[in-house]
């Protein structure tokens, strides 16, 4: 038997159990805390993933189930693609958030080449079974620049301005776009995860699956917020945060998935020092960097360090996780990379 949940950014959890014989499922059936009328569309759901080839996608899945609900039916809270997650994650025995035991490590400020280096050394420590998955938040002694793995340093980044406001440059192991951090404006945090807590998940399902808690967290708060493909955090007001992950495939496999939210922001200061194009704004439909991102600080009332631990709160309440630092071998570690590899202007300059 085989069993597999999934719960929908925002929306209701949707429960799988079935068997896979002879490369077909069987005996499939679909339960949840979502809602659906009318009542006999649930056995049209589990009829139509009887018999369906195991290896078939959720949007295969969703198909089935779609061309055999009666008409009128109202899937509310959850969706045929959702089944069709839930049933891919049951085929593949993924893990769930409360199968693990949690560590939260949230230490004083540290440089931001520090930050890079701790990220990449966890990670790699989850893979290989030597740490439980991680939440980590960050705190920084310093205003920094954070571009992506991938992006060009001349094009994202103005050298002289950076100069001038003492703000340090590194290029980070993820991918996505620049982030503009100064002590005490920005939340930042990484979960180190294991490759299984998101198996059966296209890579975009699992950025919202990932970033699910902390929507909750900031409805807790208040906010009500939402992932925007493929990796923000928005509100009515806005976007309050960017998401972006790395995966490693040494060992059994890991996901970093850090998360740079605005607390408060120097809008004027941040459009000194980073290059953002008028084609970028064009394309996001604003007229300034200002209207760009609204930050919680406006949004929630409360005093940084009060959010952070109303997040690490929620985070507890949902999925458990004792109290940790990183250990001395990881910190010895992660000190040699920062300070050669992520330090290095061949590093950082990578992509000139």
């Amino acid at each position: 038997m085989h069993h597999g949940e999934y719960k929908v950014p925002g929306g209701k959890l949707v429960v799988v159990d079935l068997e896979v014989t002879g490369g077909a499922l069987r005996g499939v059936r679909v339960a949840g805390d979502f809602f659906l009328e009318p009542d006999e569309a649930l056995d049209a759901i589990n009829g139509a993933l009887e018999g369906a080839p195991a290896d078939t996608d959720a949007r295969g899945l969703a198909a089935r189930i779609d061309a055999a609900l009666p008409a009128g039916a109202v899937l509310f809270g959850f969706s045929s693609e959702a089944v069709g997650v839930a049933v891919r994650r049951a085929v593949a025995d993924a893990a769930e958030w409360t199968d693990f035991d949690w560590r939260i490590i949230h230490e004083g400020p540290q440089p931001p080449a520090l930050h890079m280096a701790l990220d990449e050394v966890l990670t790699h420590e989850v893979a290989a079974g030597r740490r439980p998955p991680t939440l980590r938040v960050w705190e920084w002694d310093r205003p920094a620049v954070i571009i992506g793995s991938f992006q060009s340093l001349r094009n994202e980044v103005d050298e002289q301005g950076a100069e001038r406001h003492g703000v340090t440059v590194v290029r980070r192991i993820s991918g996505g776009g620049a982030m503009f951090v100064e002590p005490g404006n920005t939340i930042t945090y990484s979960l180190c995860v294991p490759q299984s807590l998101v198996q059966g998940l296209t890579f975009a399902e699992s950025y919202a699956y990932l970033d699910d808690w902390v929507l909750a967290a900031l409805g807790d708060m208040g906010i009500k917020a939402w992932y925007k493909p493929l990796n923000d955090i928005a509100t009515d007001a806005g976007k309050v945060a960017g998401a972006a992950q790395k995966r490693v495939i040494s060992g059994a496999g890991a996901v970093l998935h850090h998360v740079t939210m605005s607390y408060d922001i120097d809008a004027a200061k941040m459009v000194e020092v980073l290059r953002i194009g008028r084609e970028k704004v064009s394309d996001k439909g604003i007229a300034s960097a200002e209207k760009r991102v609204d930050p919680l600080r406006r949004q929630t009332g409360l005093p940084r360090a009060e959010v952070i631990e109303r997040m690490i709160a929620s985070f507890r309440a949902r999925y458990g996780g004792a109290d940790d630092v990183v250990s001395d071998a990881e910190l010895a570690r992660a000190q040699e990379l920062a300070a050669g590899k992520f330090s290095s202007a061949e590093w950082l300059g990578r992509v000139p």
